[in-house]
């Protein structure tokens, strides 16, 4: 198996790199050019190029433009990474005969409710991340390619930019913090996404061809409050020296926390079709986050 891996920096796609490298030669490709190859999904025609020149079995696109309240004021940029380009990579990918792996958001939807999202419900999204996201989707779909499309939520690991990160940092700096507490979803490691999406590529390599959309998510459910007092509280059992406290974390609603982009309430996602279909057991978003916490800590010189 030749996989291509794009996205390398990124949360998922460094975790990726890890979780696929048993699975066969990984080739793995970030924004800049390495040895003539491209990966940078602005360049349409050095990815078409590339992808010729590599002739992968497997494409994992784990690159994205995800800045949610930016992609409001950069509208045609979000749309050709996340729209444009993923179209041309599974056309491509459907020329070579390759399979698509393509990572997508609960954004899709409207958020409306509180019952967790099936594959099959309607779409609708509330600003223009989740557009550009679910016009990268439909475009994977109708090339004809072999395809898994991975939609997840609330992403995070011990590197990069996300929630877990920014929350240990405020509350090393802060006795109190509000944080938005009726959005509701769960909080999944880049970790667990790489292992999940490996899992699949076994399957389909001892014979199993499911296609389609799958909702890939930890666990369980949360609010951001809650999930803020959690790491605030798992924070304190390592040792981390932290002002907060989770007494002193509060709730605000989401609209005393106005942003250019516009958030969906019911984050939730039905992973039962993935659980079925790969016969999986998803842990609870809980135990990744504190693993994730744990490496924090230890990184921070507390263990």
């Amino acid at each position: 198996m030749k996989i291509l891996l794009l996205g390398r920096d990124g949360q998922v796609g460094w975790e990726l790199q890890r979780a696929l490298a048993p699975l066969g030669e990984v080739i793995a490709l970030g924004r800049s050019r390495n040895n003539g190859y491209c990966g940078d999904l602005r360049d349409h025609r050095a990815l078409q190029e590339t992808l010729h020149l590599l002739r992968p079995t497997v494409i994992v696109n784990a690159a994205a433009y995800t800045a949610v309240d930016k992609a409001e004021q950069n509208q045609e940029l979000a749309h050709v990474v996340n729209a444009e380009a993923p179209t041309v990579l599974a056309e491509t990918a459907y020329q070579l005969g390759a399979l698509m792996v393509h990572y997508s958001t609960d954004y899709v939807f409207s958020g409306e409710g509180s019952t967790p999202w099936q594959e099959t419900d309607k779409t609708g999204p509330v600003n223009f991340y989740g557009a550009s996201k679910l016009a990268g989707e439909q475009g994977i779909a109708q090339s004809g390619c072999h395809h898994m499309i991975f939609r997840t939520s609330w992403v995070y690991a011990s590197r990069g930019n996300n929630f877990l990160l920014t929350m240990a940092r405020l509350m090393k700096e802060r006795e109190q913090l509000n944080i938005v507490n009726d959005q509701i979803g769960a909080p999944t490691s880049a970790e667990l996404i790489a292992d999940v999406t490996a899992h699949a590529l076994r399957a389909r390599r001892r014979g199993s061809r499911h296609n389609g959309t799958y909702h890939l998510t930890a666990s369980g459910e949360t609010s951001w409050q809650s999930y803020a007092r959690y790491i605030c509280e798992t924070l304190a059992a390592l040792g981390v020296e932290v002002k907060a406290t989770p007494e002193n974390i509060g709730g605000i609603a989401t609209r005393e926390y106005p942003t250019p982009a516009s958030r969906p309430l019911n984050s939730r996602l039905n992973t039962t079709k993935l659980r079925d279909t790969f016969n999986l057991a998803l842990p609870h978003w809980k135990t990744g986050v504190r693993t994730a916490l744990t490496e924090y800590a230890a990184n921070q010189g507390f263990l």
